[in-house]
């Protein structure tokens, strides 16, 4: 017996008019799923748009991990549109179990008081952020509990003296006289310059000067390039987004060598070398002086002797070069960057108000002819050749205490646009907020300085305005009431060298605005650049022109 053959028919993709000779999943496949699937596709995007369009999408199993990244390049603006939708402080959660970031977002002033000074044990930087910003060592800012005590009392010391506050003021009039001042001239319209870079390379040879005691001449009419410089810049970049990702993933990134964590190494060689070299040139000429007694001239001097000093036991200050390096470079870091930055944002929010500026100038003029009727003393001549020699318009530190509209308006520019936008950490313990927030051990606290400034239920419906008239009573002083004020920080934390900054930004604002016309380049898009310093993404062009003050 013949077994039957039995023939199957034979199937053609193309021929499709018969869905009875297809298999059920040959059907499906070829016909519904990709309908299906583009139907799915089209759902996806329009719900993508439309997440896009939300200020921030907590997404299952990654949180806002996603958000956070997609806003990393406007960070200070993301916070003040959190602020605005979810209000003045947020709890979530970024990335992944294994490697989440707890985050507790804040703008309120009343919480930010009791984090900063009413709980402050409670409330340190943590292991983390040392970890985050290793660039800096075991600096200031950098440290808590007991190095922090004993770097924070070394720099009272140092700051203290009527020495350092002299030397800061002469270190500022000579980069003004020298380089500034003729730099602007070199300069004037219709020639455009960045006005940014101008005030950063003042800030930068004014430190080293009064740190370092060394004038690296960053700032002249080539504009030259500074290693040093750049890689401070690069450095601070890189620390940055250390910041956004999670801890595990930079920690990755360092290991494998790549991307910002690249770009770190090679800025901390670079600024080791440097620094290293600092140090050992002003050992070598403390040898040659002999004598521990001399009056000090800069800052590294005096932590030098400091280490000389039986006052100061080894457990306070410790007796290598590391100490001073990361003391020295954390000071560097807030005297040029913060000010640096503080003084460009200030440039941009008054010169677009022809109101403000004239009330400065005439300010600056009624206290530079008072300056004049106090040396009348001097007889005709000699002031001839004192103009001779020095041709500008200058201020020194005791001119600063009669500037109260500019003070006022340095004031409001650092409201809207504080030089350190951010500040973050750690709660050792559960703790609760004065709003009722649950703060937990181990979540990132992060303050924003810069969304609180753009509070409307904090500064008024008129928040968006530039205006210094804020800061002054009805007496014509400087207001008392600066609560909702806290760019220097407040509390056990609270800024030493805010006199400093205040010293260098009013000597080289008064100098600028009595000897120059500074009109900004219309049409430019000034906004804020995504790091720790509140720096320009595009830079502050500007027109300079001579003013006539005769």
């Amino acid at each position: 017996m013949k077994r039957s053959t039995i023939h199957k028919p034979e199937t053609k993709l193309g021929n499709m008019s018969s869905p009875s000779t297809l298999t059920f999943l040959e059907h499906y496949c070829l016909k519904t799923w990709p309908e299906l699937f583009l139907a799915f596709l089209c759902f996806l995007s329009i719900w993508c748009l439309k997440q896009r369009k939300k200020v921030m999408t907590e997404w299952p199993v990654i949180g806002i991990l996603p958000s956070l990244i997609a806003n990393a390049h406007r960070i200070h603006d993301w916070t003040t549109e959190i602020a605005n939708t979810f209000g003045a402080t947020v709890a979530r959660r970024a990335g992944p179990a294994c490697m989440a970031i707890d985050f507790l977002f804040t703008c309120d002033p009343c919480n930010i008081e009791y984090i900063a000074r009413t709980n402050f044990l409670n409330f340190p930087k943590g292991t983390e952020f040392n970890g985050t910003f290793d660039i800096l060592g075991e600096g200031i800012f950098n440290v808590d509990d007991e190095l922090w005590h004993k770097q924070r009392s070394m720099a009272r010391v140092a700051m203290a003296s009527n020495t350092f506050r002299r030397s800061v003021s002469i270190a500022a009039s000579k980069v003004l006289g020298d380089s500034l001042l003729p730099v602007l001239a070199s300069k004037e319209s219709p020639s455009v310059i960045d006005l940014e870079d101008v005030l950063l390379r003042y800030t930068f040879d004014t430190s080293m000067l009064f740190i370092f005691g060394r004038n690296p001449k960053c700032l002249s009419a080539d504009f030259p390039e500074n290693e040093f410089q750049k890689a401070m810049e690069n450095g601070l970049e890189s620390v940055f987004y250390r910041h956004i990702l999670p801890h595990p993933v930079w920690k990755l990134f360092k290991w494998l060598n790549i991307w910002k964590e690249r770009q770190l190494k090679q800025a901390w060689k670079t600024i080791d070398q440097y620094v290293e070299q600092y140090i050992s040139e002003k050992k070598r000429l403390d040898l040659i002086k002999g004598s521990t007694q001399a009056e000090n001239n800069d800052i590294l001097e005096t932590y030098i002797n400091f280490q000389k000093q039986e006052s100061w036991p080894d457990h306070m200050v410790p007796k290598n070069d590391k100490f001073l390096r990361d003391a020295m470079l954390s000071l560097l870091f807030a005297g040029r960057d913060t000010v640096g930055a503080g003084l460009s944002w200030f440039f941009w929010s008054v010169c677009k108000d022809p109101r403000v500026v004239s009330k400065v100038v005439d300010e600056l003029r009624l206290v530079y002819s008072k300056k004049q009727r106090d040396h009348s003393i001097v007889n005709e001549k000699q002031q001839q050749q004192q103009q001779q020699q020095q041709p500008w318009l200058l201020f020194d530190a005791v001119d600063l205490r009669e500037m109260v509209y500019l003070h006022a308006a340095l004031c409001e520019s650092m409201r809207l646009y504080p030089p350190l936008p951010l500040n973050r950490k750690t709660p050792l313990k559960e703790d609760v907020l004065p709003d009722g927030t649950v703060a937990r051990p181990g979540t990132m606290v992060v303050i924003s300085t810069f969304a609180m400034g753009r509070m409307e239920w904090i500064w008024g419906k008129d928040w968006a305005e530039f205006k210094p008239e804020r800061w002054i009573d009805a007496k014509g002083m400087l207001s008392r009431e600066m609560q909702s004020f806290f760019t220097f920080n407040i509390g056990p934390r609270a800024c030493l060298g805010k006199n400093v900054a205040f010293t260098l930004m009013k000597m080289a604002a008064s100098a600028v605005l009595l000897n120059f016309h500074v009109e900004l380049l219309a049409g430019q898009k000034v906004e804020p650049k995504s790091t720790l310093v509140l720096r320009m993404k595009n830079g502050l062009k500007v027109r300079v022109e001579r003013r006539n003050n005769t």
